[in-house]
């Protein structure tokens, strides 16, 4: 089973990411690395932050457990769906009225023309975030009835959307393509629904959404989603760090950590967030029924596949960084200096591909445990690290420099996470035959 679920989100994501590539391939082309793209990326990086932070752990760290353990789960489930639903709506309208506002903090080193044109972008593509939601809720319940499939393939939606976006808009002027870039995003998002309620229909989950039915959710989950929020989203933090840092550094640099984390975040996806998301719901009911041996063997025999995987990626990156940097991107408006700058942010952020992937592992004991605090603590010292260290090497080394101290914060996440789990238990779980 464990396998088979790997394997199923692998493909999707895999798939997925082809399209992903090719999208960025586009994209380099069409608008290169300069203000443009700069400001698209910065549009999307929010509703894209939050959207990793919950697809990828935070929403159904906290929502599986909870949900397994309720004996009211329709009204459970459907408080909590209007709840945040209702919250996120308001925050969009939020982003809506004051654009420029979030828009200087979030890239406080753009002038003022500069803002004026990220402002608009950023208020259209911030309504993926509710329909990101939608999805990410949804696909918890698939999860837990051991479907993965839907969730996996539908990531596709949106980079099918982005393609076309950049097909029809390619001879425009470089801003109207920053505009359907942006609507193509809330197409993706919309499309993302759709399957998902097809999904939920076809195994008789829509009764799980009935709000006749609404009960006020308990406070323990909101709390332990908030912690979960925070201890899942050290990576994304720090990208969202770079991208403010790098507002002060030479035009393009936003792109370059863009373009390199997007390498980078392929095999993290590809293997260490599919084997995340189909470890998670077996560990929580190993747990719940009491059998933590259960939810042990099932760590390890994932530890050993994740591992080598990760380190066979990480040596082919290292190796040829800037091939696969070249090939991916160097065409059009996209230099070979472009590459070059790309490429040593690559190697940075490959040096803890590693542990990034095993701390996953590894936090979904703290998470199944309902320990999502101590988690978030621990997200929380290697986000300190991540600060002080960009602060102190994004002048000297610029975008390499930003990219090497969320290196520093992975293997920071990775020691702590370890420790909490109990270092002498890690080193027995794979001391045992």
């Amino acid at each position: 089973m464990l396998i088979k679920s790997i394997f199923t989100n692998s493909s999707g994501i895999l798939f997925s990411r082809i399209l992903g590539f090719i999208r960025d391939l586009l994209t380099a082309s069409i608008l290169g690395a300069n203000i443009y793209s700069d400001i698209f990326f910065v549009a999307f990086k929010v509703p894209n932050l939050f959207r990793r932070i919950f697809a990828e752990g935070a929403f159904t760290q906290a929502f599986i457990p909870a949900y397994a353990k309720s004996k009211h789960k329709i009204q459970f489930s459907s408080s909590i769906f209007l709840s945040f639903f209702a919250f996120i709506m308001l925050l969009s309208l939020f982003v809506t009225l004051f654009s420029k506002f979030v828009t200087n903090f979030i890239a406080i080193g753009f002038d003022d023309k500069t803002v004026e044109l990220t402002a608009p972008l950023l208020a259209i593509n911030f309504y993926y975030l509710p329909m990101i939601f939608v999805v990410t809720f949804m696909a918890a319940l698939l999860q837990y009835k051991n479907h993965f499939s839907t969730s996996a393939f539908s990531t596709a939606l949106l980079n099918l959307s982005l393609i076309a976006a950049l097909l029809i808009s390619k001879d425009m002027d470089k801003y109207d393509i920053t505009f359907y870039l942006s609507y193509g995003v809330l197409v993706g998002g919309a499309l993302q629904i759709l399957v998902h309620i097809l999904a939920l229909k076809n195994k008789n989950l829509l009764k799980v959404l009935s709000f006749n039915k609404i009960k006020f959710a308990q406070k323990k989950f909101y709390n332990s989603f908030a912690a979960a929020t925070l201890g899942s989203s050290t990576a994304h933090l720090s990208a969202f760090l770079d991208t403010w840092l790098a507002s002060f550094l030479v035009s393009g640099s936003i792109s370059y950590l863009y373009y390199a984390n997007r390498i980078f975040q392929l095999p993290l996806a590809l293997f260490a967030i599919a084997t995340t998301v189909a470890l998670f719901p077996m560990i929580a009911k190993a747990i719940k029924n009491q059998n933590e041996h259960k939810a042990l063997a099932l760590m390890k025999k994932a530890s050993v596949i994740l591992s080598f995987l990760l380190l066979i990626s990480t040596l082919i990156g290292i190796l040829f960084n800037e091939l696969i940097v070249e090939l991916l991107f160097q065409r059009g408006e996209f230099t070979h200096e472009d590459s070059l700058n790309t490429a040593i942010i690559l190697l940075m952020y490959l040096l803890g591909l590693l542990p990034y992937g095993i701390s996953k592992i590894f936090s979904l004991w703290l998470y199944a445990k309902e320990k999502q605090f101590i988690a978030a603590k621990i997200s929380m010292k290697a986000l300190t690290f991540n600060i002080v260290f960009s602060l102190i090497l994004f002048k000297p080394y610029g975008a390499a420099g930003l990219a090497f101290a969320s290196t520093i914060a992975g293997f920071v996440l990775f020691y702590f996470t370890i420790k909490e789990f109990g270092f002498m238990k890690f080193y027995n779980l794979f001391k045992k035959q």
